[in-house]
């Protein structure tokens, strides 16, 4: 789960995690807070590792008290060739071309908002973005490190 106020913009090559593509964004990134009070500031390397990357938003100095989401979690729905597809496109054996994300955004450990993002992957186009910047640039990180994964 990453924290709702990260904004990643750069994967983190030498990052101290164990295993960086269990990181819930597929690998660890740098990037900038958006929290009240401290847009733009870009956290230290070692909040970056154990907070912006990894934690709830209710164990960061920087979070505001009053917030909607704690934590963004997302997941693929269908892949490349699986799941989502009509029978005959799946007996051709043809891959899927539209890829779905499913994302959570909790609060103290609770869903408060669910959703389903879709990514059309011959045209490198958003079907369906979230109309939240920091969900969705969260959403084409772990998306390009999924990509990154299947290639």
């Amino acid at each position: 789960m990453a924290c709702p106020y990260f904004m990643p913009v750069a994967k983190i090559e030498n990052g101290n995690w164990p295993h960086p593509a269990r990181l819930p964004l597929g690998c660890g990134w740098s990037g900038h807070c958006t929290a009240p009070g401290h847009e733009g500031q870009s956290p230290s390397q070692d909040i970056l590792e154990a907070f912006c990357n990894l934690g709830y938003a209710s164990t960061c100095t920087w979070a505001p008290a009053q917030r909607l989401w704690d934590a963004v979690r997302f997941a693929v729905n269908s892949p490349p060739g699986q799941e989502g597809q009509r029978k005959s496109v799946r007996e051709s054996n043809e891959p899927s071309r539209i890829l779905r994300l499913s994302y959570i955004c909790e609060r103290d450990h609770r869903p408060i908002e669910h959703g389903e993002l879709e990514f059309d992957i011959p045209t490198g186009s958003w079907l369906k973005p979230h109309n939240d910047a920091r969900i969705q640039k969260m959403a084409e990180c772990f998306l390009e490190s999924y990509l990154r994964k299947k290639a």
